[in-house]
């Protein structure tokens, strides 16, 4: 439905008499892979990605994106669509990388703005290209962040105007003098106003105008980390060579989605492995099996993920398992991990992440857990009786908040608790602390 033309909008609505949705939940839908009512992610009610393609497109072309809801009697969806001129075109050209058809470079990045919605979905695109990204609100928040991980940032990006009188090249400034270093920079901005522009190009950062193309960030990011010396992580390429077939690893991918088998085989046959792919459990037991390593979705139709391990340890196959898992299954995860897997890896699935858990899943059969459980040891000593305890609640799957009730703290500190353990057990992420964890038990 378009709506008459108002200064130069046309407004499309598009209505339906579905369930309707909590308007706390209004911006969440936007999220790649998030859905209301589908918490086993049963590929057959869909795959959560049709409203964040429509968000993405309209952030692209500068289009809002509105949406109305009542609960139990449907929701109304909007765009809204500036009329130009039919000769108008966007001249601004995506900066291509250095080294367009290498591989990907994989970099550790600071988000710094104040709208959650605007750094989350930065964080979403980046973290999906491999990259390892965290976020902050404001300037204290980043200088804080900067501080525990000083020697790992490649790159700074900041919106221009934060909360406080603060902007974006202040955070910027005060983050260059914390590293003692002039960490590469890149600022968000809507304003085009010659001040602006002139403050931005004086302090040698690079701007990109509101709305950012995904694509043209991407490619300057990479072409930021290639000037920079970075390299493609050893971890992503580190597989046997092809000219001695006897030497090929093989992964045995087990999944009921033909396009995730096909993009999986694709990928890891491009990086040197063997590939065998099945559609379920039952058809990976009928199959005849050699030396490898299985990546297994953890929701599966007949036999799930879980079931296949245990079956396997209990035939005694001592075959490395990666299994995939949807955010949020943390308890999944670590009944797997307990069961016999080797790793596992959350949704949505990074490449660099990918063959990074395959390649760990491959160290590991090769005789190295003794070392592995003893580090996991010593690093979990270190922490005190209750961030042990907060550690095995969050390892059960039960967010902060409910941590908090359950012990009669406030949240504030559990979450300082849970910063404490990542920091003393050097985990960057909750999943490589359950393996520490699960591997210190």
């Amino acid at each position: 439905m378009a709506a008459p033309p108002s200064k130069g909008i046309i407004r499309i609505e598009v209505l339906d008499t579905g369930i309707g949705l909590p308007m706390d939940q209004a911006r969440k839908i936007f999220e790649e892979f998030h859905q209301l009512a589908n918490p086993a992610r049963d590929s057959s009610l869909g795959l959560g990605l049709g409203l964040s393609i429509v968000k993405r497109i309209g952030d692209l072309l500068g289009h809002s994106i509105d949406v109305r809801s009542i609960p139990g009697y449907g929701s109304a969806f909007a765009v809204e669509v500036q009329i130009g001129d039919a000769g108008e075109v966007d001249e601004t050209q995506p900066i291509r990388a250095a080294q367009e058809n290498s591989a990907p470079v994989a970099g550790t990045f600071l988000i710094i703005d104040d709208d959650p919605i605007v750094r989350n979905m930065v964080k979403m695109l980046l973290d999906q290209e491999g990259h390892r990204t965290m976020v902050a609100g404001d300037v204290a928040t980043a200088l804080d962040i900067a501080g525990t991980n000083a020697a790992e940032l490649d790159l700074v990006i900041a919106d221009y105007n934060l909360s406080c009188g603060a902007s974006g090249l202040d955070a910027i400034a005060s983050l260059r003098q914390q590293l003692g270093r002039d960490i590469p920079a890149i600022v968000l901005t809507g304003d085009i106003a010659t001040i602006t522009l002139r403050a931005v190009a004086d302090q040698g950062h690079i701007q990109l105008n509101k709305p950012v193309k995904s694509q043209q960030l991407i490619s300057l990011i990479q072409h930021l980390l290639v000037k920079a010396g970075k390299n493609a992580p050893d971890t992503a390429v580190d597989v046997p060579s092809s000219a001695d077939p006897s030497a090929i690893q093989r992964v045995f991918v087990v999944d009921d989605d033909a396009v995730v088998l096909e993009a999986m085989r694709d990928l890891l046959q491009e990086h040197g492995y063997g590939v065998k792919i099945y559609a379920n459990g039952e058809e990976f037991l009928r199959a005849e099996r050699s030396d490898g390593c299985l990546l297994i979705d953890a929701r599966l139709p007949g036999m799930t993920g879980l079931e296949l391990i245990e079956r396997l340890r209990a035939e005694n196959c001592t075959l490395p398992t990666v299994m995939i898992t949807g955010d949020g299954d943390i308890a999944l995860a670590v009944e797997a991990m307990k069961a016999g897997a080797s790793d596992f890896i959350q949704k949505p699935v990074g490449h660099v992440e990918l063959l990074a858990s395959i390649a760990r899943a491959f160290e590991l059969d090769g005789g190295r857990p003794s070392a592995a459980r003893e580090l996991a040891l010593s690093l979990v000593a270190g922490l005190t009786a209750r961030q042990r305890q907060i550690m095995d609640l969050v390892m059960a799957g039960h967010p902060s908040k409910n941590i908090a009730a359950d012990l009669g703290i406030s949240q504030r500190t559990v979450d300082n608790h849970r910063a404490a353990i990542m920091r003393k057990t050097g985990s960057k992420s909750l999943p490589a602390l359950i393996r520490i964890a699960i591997a210190a038990a």
